[in-house]
């Protein structure tokens, strides 16, 4: 665990995620990272009572890279908050298969989460039900087969990035639900929390954190040399 805590104060911890694991409980009952790290920081700083940690935002299970929780109450609610009104930049890396696509573009769409299969819908136009997405992508870097994206999010959907990417023709590689042809070997899709950009809740610090993408991965390790 202690490996994977990148950067952590009196009033925050954030982590780079593994592809697979689960950012909080859910109905598969598998054991979430909330509750390794809380396990962790009782047994680490000998805590003889409950450990409070909060989580302040989600990537998906198949994804990977940096994820916030909160230590405290104050700096729980105010994160929150600073998620909802953008204030935390979040910049994301994927790989998608080399297509002719515009070296830099912003995907304007339209989604709505189906909850019987857990998977965003993309529409073009404004849609009853659907909720504006927004994001920028560039292309930062050419391999072999593959593109490296960087991408930056304006608003925050279920799915976004890997629904916006699929609909634009180039789903994410690993991404089967959105018509990647395979899957991973490790069942993980290659799209990577890379940086967060925020300003300390309680410090006022400007903090930017940065995670090394996941090293078990050569398509990743070419991306990041």
């Amino acid at each position: 665990m202690e490996e994977q805590i990148v950067y952590e104060d009196n009033h925050l911890l954030v982590i780079n995620k593994k592809v697979g694991q689960l950012v909080q409980g859910d109905k598969t009952g598998d054991e979430s990272l909330l509750d390794s790290i809380k396990n962790f920081i009782k047994i680490r700083d000998a805590k003889p009572g409950n450990v409070f940690l909060g989580l302040v935002h989600r990537i998906d299970r198949p994804t990977s890279g940096l994820v916030i929780y909160a230590k405290t109450s104050k700096a729980l609610s105010r994160l929150t908050q600073m998620v909802k009104n953008r204030e935390v930049k979040k910049t994301y890396w994927a790989v998608v298969a080399k297509e002719m696509i515009p070296q830099s573009q912003r995907l304007v769409h339209y989604l709505q989460k189906n909850e019987k299969n857990n998977k965003a819908i993309v529409f073009t136009k404004v849609t009853d039900g659907a909720k504006e997405a927004i994001l920028t992508y560039h292309v930062i870097k050419q391999l072999d087969n593959y593109l490296l994206l960087e991408i930056d999010l304006e608003t925050g959907r279920h799915h976004q990035i890997r629904a916006q990417l699929s609909k634009s023709g180039v789903p994410i590689k690993g991404d089967l639900k959105y018509g990647a042809p395979r899957s991973n070997p490790d069942g993980g899709i290659n799209l990577h929390a890379r940086k967060l950009e925020f300003i300390h809740p309680v410090t006022k610090e400007n903090i930017e954190i940065i995670a090394p993408v996941p090293q078990n991965d050569a398509i990743w390790r070419a991306c990041e040399e």
